[in-house]
C-alpha cells in the first residue's frame, strides 16, 4: 500500500470514529499516531519519533510539543495535537509559532 492509499484509508476511518474521540489523548491514538506511521516512521522508536519534545523559547520554560520527527539527527517535523473537537484559534497559532522558533532549523 502506498502513501496515498494509507492516507485515504486513515481518512475513511475518521467519520466512523470521530464521535468516540473525546480527548486529546484519544485524538493522538486514533488519528495522529496512525498518520505518523503511514508516513513511514516507527512511533515506538524514540530515535525517530520523540514524544513530549522540549521546545522551550526564551524565558518560557516547560514548553513541549507532542511529537518531533527526527531524520539523520535533525528534527524535521513537529506535531502538536489538540482534541479533534477543539476550537483552533489564536492561542493555538501562537503556541505553534513558539515551537517552530525553538528548533534550530
Amino acid at each position: 500500500m502506498d502513501l496515498i492509499d494509507k492516507i485515504k484509508d486513515l481518512a475513511s476511518r475518521i467519520p466512523k470514529q470521530i464521535d468516540h474521540i473525546q480527548t486529546e489523548e484519544a485524538t493522538k491514538n486514533a488519528f495522529v499516531l496512525p498518520f505518523i506511521g503511514a508516513l513511514g516512521y516507527d512511533v515506538f522508536n524514540p530515535t525517530e519519533v520523540i514524544p513530549e519534545f522540549t521546545a522551550d523559547v526564551g524565558i518560557k520554560k516547560g514548553e513541549k510539543v507532542d511529537y518531533a520527527i527526527k531524520k539523520d539527527d535533525d528534527i524535521i517535523m513537529l506535531i502538536e495535537c489538540k482534541w479533534s473537537g477543539a476550537d483552533l484559534h489564536e492561542d493555538h497559532v501562537s503556541q505553534l509559532h513558539r515551537y517552530f522558533s525553538a528548533t534550530n532549523k
